[in-house]
């Protein structure tokens, strides 16, 4: 059984265990009983006078010699995708003496193994790293960093420390059968960059199809080039040009997508009705496209905020009992891919 820090003194996982309920619940209550529902709440503040729980204060967990930075890493600063978790992050912290200091990776492996060198020349209170495809030298700075290390955007059985996002293989593999159960024959794949995360959706879209009986290798188009609109509508007619039966694509990412869309209508395509069309992420323009596309939805907000989460925890001094949390993804379906099944 852990032993409890600070002399028989009760932990915020004593609170936890007493209300059935995670730490990370009971450190966001301290924090903003708002957030919370009352009857929750009520129990957890139950928990806390039962065992007369004094909270640390996180400025007292920072005073060392250690500096009040929390470091974040993420491969782009730009994408929409990642400034909803930066947004995130920035909101949770911002009532807190931490202080976000961000670095862009650019993509670049070598360029995050730098980014981490330095963060943690700083001797930061925590760090934030996009992804778990770290260079081996990489992992093992973060492995032996004296702080949380929390890794986002997507899940793992073996973390560096702990790790909170979703699975790209099953967000990929729910598309490949969505287009296959609508009934598309010939399904290909369309996508630019393919950073780790980009493949590991490609292979469970795969996996997805292959399980339909629909894969086709030749149906996948794939570009070391930088997602964008205009290359999504330039790949969709490139991939039309090759294999004209073509009746569906997925799409690495919503630009790509709503690229191919363009494409398509440029082009006189129908869709759904000619070609079906889904993307990944669910960022706003999904919605607003005509037709809507469908997309797979992600919370990236509600990642930066479990990662502050998991780590305002650690620096009460309990780290969460679950280290990888997974949020989950959610099949938007939208017009993009609603053609009726066929046999």
């Amino acid at each position: 059984m852990r032993k409890r820090k600070g002399a028989g003194r009760p932990t915020i996982a004593d609170v936890a265990k007493k209300a059935e309920v995670s730490t990370i619940t009971v450190s966001r209550t301290l924090r903003d009983p708002a957030k919370v529902s009352t009857a929750l709440r009520e129990r957890i503040e139950a928990a806390i006078a039962a065992l007369d729980y004094v909270p640390h204060s996180h400025a007292s967990a920072l005073a060392s010699s250690r500096s009040n930075i929390v470091g974040v890493i993420v491969p782009s600063l730009t994408n929409n995708v990642f400034a909803d978790t930066l947004r995130a992050i920035y909101d949770e912290v911002d009532p807190s003496p931490l202080q976000v200091q961000l670095g862009n990776s650019r993509y670049v492996a070598a360029e995050e193994e730098r980014l981490i060198r330095i963060f943690l020349g700083q001797r930061p209170s925590a760090l934030i790293v996009a992804g778990g495809d770290q260079t081996k030298a990489a992992r093992a700075m973060l492995e032996n960093a004296d702080c949380p290390v929390v890794q986002i955007m997507e899940v793992d059985p073996d973390p560096v420390d702990m790790m909170v996002g979703f699975s790209h293989y099953e967000g990929g593999r729910a598309a490949g059968m969505h287009l296959a159960q609508q009934g598309y024959r010939r399904i290909g794949f369309i996508g630019a960059r393919m950073d780790p995360r980009s493949r590991r959706r490609m292979e469970g879209f795969a996996e997805g199809l292959r399980t339909a009986g629909r894969h086709d290798p030749d149906l996948f188009m794939i570009t070391t080039q930088s997602s964008s609109m205009t290359l999504g509508s330039e790949l969709m007619g490139q991939l039309r040009a090759r294999r004209p039966d073509l009746d569906a694509v997925f799409c690495n990412n919503d630009d790509m997508a709503l690229g191919a869309l363009f494409g398509c209508q440029h082009a006189g395509i129908s869709v759904p009705e000619e070609i079906g069309i889904i993307g990944f992420n669910d960022l706003e323009m999904m919605a607003a496209a005509c037709p809507s596309l469908t997309s797979i939805r992600t919370d990236r907000y509600e990642i930066g905020r479990t990662a502050v989460d998991m780590i305002r925890a650690a620096l009460e001094g309990e780290r969460p009992d679950q280290k990888v949390v997974d949020l989950g993804f959610e099949l938007q379906a939208r017009q993009s891919t609603a053609r009726k099944a066929r046999r």
